[in-house]
């Protein structure tokens, strides 16, 4: 009877696996045709975001909602390969896509113990992220299974391993190991150590909860367990074990991958928008990479320039007070609550690091950073704001226990006392632009001081006074005129009434509001004397300085036709002035400045390509090359004896610009050259405002434009050009600017417009004048 009962059983068993087997069966038969293609992963097009490159390669900005870096397979070191297969799936190359091992074990380990256990394998995680939802259904689940026997089928067990290893979510907006690698450890994937392999490994299970930014105490047992796994797994030796467990991990906090320069996010803004505008929104997933003329060294030499120049500036001008002011309990942990909430107002900027004082004695400041370091000011740290640490000082500005302060990193041998110095946001701004003359290439551009806090680019969109900057343009429109650098001009008070003035009296006055009588124009160019200006515009005609300027790609709009044109009140961008330089610097031509060298898409095929205009091929003519020739040499001797002497520091010979002041020291300027390169620099305030007294272009804008030379020119020999043909060399005296073979003193000229040897008396240097109406016009 027994035997019967268990026969009867064992029938109905069989029947019911049968049963269950054609049900899955036609399960099966049913699901696996409607599987979707593998063509997601056989040719498998990630997103990728829009990067933007230097010329020689460094990353300059990084835009898309994916961080992503792709990586071969065999260029995936074997300590994050054996973490992985450690944290994910021990038993990967051995299983056809469903260990049914590790179900067992799961399932074993869910009924005896209670807890839950996973024994999904990278294959199914990878059938998951590309082609299902993350419903928990048996639909789905059998839906996955199914597709990682196709999966298995159809791709190689490294193919599959890399297609996880670039498209798994890893938090902090990384997808992929690679991504991963730079954003939490500023490394590429190929450095990373065990520890970190291991911290990268845990993170695919739960990306926030182990994400080792906000939660690094889960993040680290989570990591120790992926090291204990990767140990019983033979991938690491007891003493590789025992170090890994213990080796400190620096996880950077910001989500900008460490390979990104942070110097140049004006340069990736102004590339973002020039793709943007041709691709749309498909610009930030299809991998397309922007290759710009920027030169890492460059953009790095011009930014340090912007900072020391804007900090020298601001130094100047005195401590202003804590930013804020805290208050700051007694208790710990109410202190620790209150300076969060301070270092969430207030992050760090650039170089410039938030501290919140903590307390105040009469030879030091104690404070606490943002990173929780206790630092103490004093010495040299403190002398910018002694002021500031007096009892009687007004409250506003008294530094205090809950002061919020600014403070800098200070060279050990330039700081006694501290490695910190008190220091202040600036209020001003600065703009710097470098280009390459020959074809208008930018070597250098910075838009502003922070990005973050201002993302107006001055170097671009700020339309500003350049002052006397613009002078040079008028003297060449003069040499075309007949005057030359020997032209005599009176440097004497000039007075046009209210009826010639519309309206209102104009009366020009010089910068330091003197006159030192007739002087030649290399003289009035080099000390740019405002009086000599005005009377060769006058002589010239202002409409016809004002077509003229075209030639240097100015908007003759922006500089309307009147005498106070030659002072440079009308507007101009930094990057405008650049390429207007850039005309004096290359020998006469005229360039388009551009920024993007080329445009690449993902997989390095070629989408565009700039094919700049150079001068002397192809390049349009704007100048005579003898204009070029002598305005260049005129301008060599703002450097030698006029405004802009602290560029001698330089010690070249082949450099030459111009300062420019405005009316109230609102703007402040200083564009120079050589062969090579133009420099643009320049500083003031976004709501115009004086700098302060004696803040002149030679004083706030001529050590940037040093500062960066001093990189940029650096080994490179000079270079003086020759005269070109039509130029002749003269003597002539220094005084009345004629002929006079026996003065020591030379000068250039057209040869059509040779000085005349004095013949009793005042000969007439300006075309087509008598002597009298030359006296008249220059006295």
């Amino acid at each position: 009877m027994l035997k019967r009962w268990l026969l009867y059983l064992g029938f109905v068993v069989a029947g019911l696996v049968a049963v269950g087997a054609l049900l899955g069966a036609f399960v099966v038969a049913l699901l696996y045709p409607a599987l979707p293609s593998l063509s997601a992963l056989t040719d498998y097009q990630p997103r990728i975001p829009l990067r933007v490159f230097s010329a020689d390669g460094a990353l300059l900005g990084e835009f898309g909602e994916e961080r992503r870096a792709l990586v071969h397979i065999q260029d995936v070191p074997d300590v994050m390969k054996h973490a992985i297969l450690a944290a994910e799936d021990e038993r990967f190359y051995q299983h056809g896509g469903v260990d049914y091992v590790s179900v067992m074990r799961a399932a074993l380990a869910n009924v005896t113990s209670g807890s839950v256990q996973g024994a999904g394998t990278i294959t199914m995680q990878v059938a998951r992220n590309f082609f299902l939802t993350r419903e928990k259904t048996v639909t789905r689940k059998l839906r996955e299974v199914l597709l990682a026997w196709k999966i298995e089928a159809n791709l190689h067990k490294d193919e599959i391993l890399e297609l996880y290893v670039n498209q798994i979510f890893l938090g902090q907006r990384a997808y992929g190991f690679a991504a991963a690698s730079q954003i939490y450890f500023g490394k590429d994937l190929k450095d990373v150590t065990p520890a970190e392999a291991a911290m990268l490994a845990g993170l695919p299970k739960a990306p926030s909860a182990y994400n080792p930014v906000s939660n690094p105490e889960r993040a680290k047992a989570r990591q120790l367990y992926v090291l204990r796994r990767m140990h019983e797994l033979n991938y690491l030796t007891d003493g590789e074990y025992k170090v890994a467990q213990t080796a400190p991990l620096t996880v950077r906090q910001s989500q900008r991958p460490a390979n990104l320069d942070s110097h140049a996010q004006f340069v990736a803004e102004m590339a973002r928008q020039v793709v943007f505008d041709a691709y749309g929104d498909d610009a930030y997933s299809r991998g397309i990479s922007v290759w710009t003329t920027i030169r890492r060294d460059s953009q790095e030499a011009a930014w340090a320039a912007v900072q020391k120049g804007v900090y020298e500036y601001d130094r100047r001008h005195g401590y202003r007070g804590p930013e804020a002011f805290v208050s700051l309990p007694d208790k710990p942990d109410a202190e620790a609550t209150e300076l969060e909430r301070a270092f969430a107002d207030h992050p760090d900027q650039g170089t410039l690091l938030t501290a919140i004082v903590t307390s105040v004695s009469k030879n030091d400041v104690s404070a606490k950073l943002a990173s929780g370091e206790d630092i103490v000011l004093s010495g040299d740290g403190i002398k910018f704001a002694q002021k500031a640490l007096a009892e009687k000082a007004p409250a506003s500005l008294r530094i205090r226990r809950g002061a919020v302060i600014r403070v800098s990193r200070e060279p050990a041998e330039s700081n006694k006392g501290s490695r910190f110095a008190i220091a202040q946001l600036a209020q001003v701004e600065s703009a710097f632009v470098a280009m390459r003359p020959t074809d208008g290439a930018l070597l250098a551009l910075v838009g502003g001081l922070d990005f973050d806090t201002n993302k107006f680019n001055h170097a671009t969109q700020a339309l500003r006074q350049p002052g006397s900057s613009f002078k040079p343009f008028i003297y060449s429109a003069a040499l075309e005129k007949g005057f030359t650098p020997a032209t005599v001009i009176n440097d004497a008070p000039f007075f046009v009434p209210a009826e010639q003035a519309g309206g209102e009296a104009w009366e020009p006055k010089n910068y330091e509001n003197k006159f030192e009588g007739p002087m030649r124009l290399r003289t009035a160019l080099a000390k740019s004397k405002n009086l000599v200006m005005v009377r060769v515009l006058q002589a010239i005609g202002p409409q016809y300085a004002q077509d003229y300027i075209k030639r240097f790609g100015f908007d003759p709009r922006m500089h309307p036709a009147y005498l106070t044109m030659g002072l440079g009140a009308g507007s101009a961008t930094p990057l405008q002035m650049a390429t207007a330089y850039s005309v004096f610097a290359n020998g006469g031509y005229r360039v388009t400045p551009y920024l993007i060298e080329k445009i690449t898409d993902a997989k390095g095929e070629v989408l565009s390509e700039a094919k700049p205009d150079v001068a002397g091929g192809g390049a349009e003519r704007a100048i005579d090359p003898r204009n070029a020739f002598i305005m260049t040499s005129m301008l060599r001797d703002v450097i030698a004896y006029g405004t802009a002497t602290g560029a001698q520091v330089l010690k070249r010979r082949d450099i030459a610009g111009k300062t420019g002041t405005t009316n109230d020291n609102i703007d402040a300027w200083f564009c120079g050259f050589n062969t090579d390169v133009v420099g643009v620099a320049w500083i003031g305030f976004d709501q115009p405002r004086t700098l302060g007294t004696n803040e002149t272009g030679g004083v706030a804008a001529l050590p940037i434009w040093v500062a960066f030379m001093q990189k940029a020119l650096k080994g490179t020999p000079e270079k003086i050009a020759a005269p070109p043909d039509g130029v002749v060399s003269l003597r002539i005296n220094a005084e009345t600017g004629l002929r006079d073979d026996s003065s020591p003193v030379s000068e250039y000229f057209y040869s059509e417009f040779q000085p005349r040897v004095p013949e009793g008396g005042l000969t007439a240097t300006l075309p087509g004048k008598s002597p009298q109406e030359v006296r008249d016009q220059i006295f």
